[in-house]
């Protein structure tokens, strides 16, 4: 096992002085010391083909890049690698955990990409080893990728297995934008002093979505599982991967059962990672859509590293994107008034502020994956079956 600091020390003696990715919990000690180091620049990004360019802009301006990212992600990547370094030449040094990992059992949504990593990077010209256990090897193989970068122009790769890197600094040091964005037109609404939890909005968001009429889409990492904890029922939909896709999901979901009120609950993080499907839903969507963003500033789940969404106007971007209704607050009452607004025409948007943390930590979702969705596409198949025979939803 290899310190963080240690890590972050010998990459800054090769000139890597600018840090950006997206969180993985096995991650966690290395983002937050390349966050707390002083002589660093960190730049939480919105999704890894993203950290991947910003990378490589700064490699274009002088500054060593590196891109951090689980190998989930790998595939936002994919095109930046293929198209932009390859094409322009463009050295960036890769830190690909290795979620999925044969020898360890991992989350389902992670047997593909764990068995497939190393072939992919290879797919892609990049070539990678295995991230050093001992701290005495890290030397050997930073002067490796060094050495190929130098001489091919082109990244290099490192894949970080669980708990290879540690850090016994500070667990958070937040670096978020301090400028506040302010939504368009009076859709904000008035903040309350105390804003609620996740559980609390979820619980909101379930007494809202009767079983019988309505089908619940929920994003990767704790939103999933709060709500799997506080209700599992067959109209929701837990996405255990594909962060951003939620929305995306819902939409699909939304148009082919125009009559079911389809309600997706995004995450800021993942949110952010695929905004631009907000002017696909905003263009599509019909008035059956609900979308829901659950905004406390952080990446829960991988250790609680900020995001960018104190400089966003969620409901500023629905709004702009065309969706009928969008309203941004710190309270519940937002979604009571969501859920009962009539005569909307198109998607409705609630982009709520709540606060980060949660305790205890939520247990996985009873069933597995390939079961809740079973599940949820029997309960679309029956609600399919009332409305053809002229039940209303």
């Amino acid at each position: 096992m290899i310190d963080a600091g240690e890590l972050i020390e010998r990459t800054r003696e090769q000139g890597f002085g600018f840090w950006t990715g997206v969180p993985c919990s096995y991650l966690t000690p290395l983002i937050n010391c390349a966050i707390a180091h002083p002589a660093l620049r960190w730049v939480t990004a919105a999704n890894e083909g993203d950290a991947v360019a910003t990378a490589a802009g700064a490699m274009l301006a002088g500054q060593r890049g590196v891109a951090i990212m689980q190998n989930s992600g790998l595939g936002n990547a994919v095109n930046p690698l293929a198209s932009l370094t390859y094409t322009l030449r463009i050295p960036v040094l890769l830190i690909v955990t290795l979620r999925g990992d044969p020898t360890l059992r991992d989350e389902p949504q992670h047997e593909l990409m764990g068995a497939i990593t190393e072939r992919m990077l290879g797919e892609l010209r990049v070539p990678c080893e295995r991230f050093p256990r001992e701290p005495a090897a890290l030397g050997a193989a930073l002067e490796r990728a060094c050495k190929h970068m130098a001489e091919t122009s082109r990244p290099y790769a490192f894949v970080l297995h669980k708990g290879d890197v540690a850090w016994q600094g500070r667990p958070h040091v937040a670096n978020a934008p301090e400028r506040l964005a302010t939504p368009v037109g009076d859709r904000r609404r008035g903040a309350s002093s105390t804003a609620p939890t996740r559980a609390e909005a979820l619980r909101r968001i379930v007494d809202a979505t009767p079983e019988d009429a309505s089908a619940v889409i929920a994003t990767t990492g704790y939103t999933g599982r709060e709500l799997a904890a506080i209700a599992d029922r067959a109209n929701q939909l837990y996405v255990v991967g594909s962060m951003g896709c939620a929305s995306s999901l819902a939409l699909g979901v939304a148009l082919a059962q125009p009559r079911l009120r389809v309600v997706a609950v995004d995450g800021d993080g993942a949110a952010l990672m695929r905004m631009g499907n907000f002017a696909t839903v905003g263009a599509y969507g019909g008035d059956n859509l609900v979308h829901i963003v659950l905004d406390n500033g952080v990446h829960e789940s991988t250790g609680g590293q900020p995001t960018v969404s104190r400089a966003v106007s969620f409901a500023g971007i629905a709004a702009a994107c065309g969706y009928g209704l969008a309203l941004e607050a710190d309270s519940l009452d937002a979604l009571d008034e969501l859920f009962a607004a009539r005569a909307v025409r198109g998607p409705r948007f609630a982009a709520l502020r709540i606060r980060p943390g949660v305790d205890p930590e939520p247990p996985r979702p009873p069933l597995a994956p390939e079961q809740v969705r079973a599940r949820f596409a029997e309960h679309l198949r029956k609600r399919a079956g009332a409305a053809a025979d002229g039940a209303t939803p």
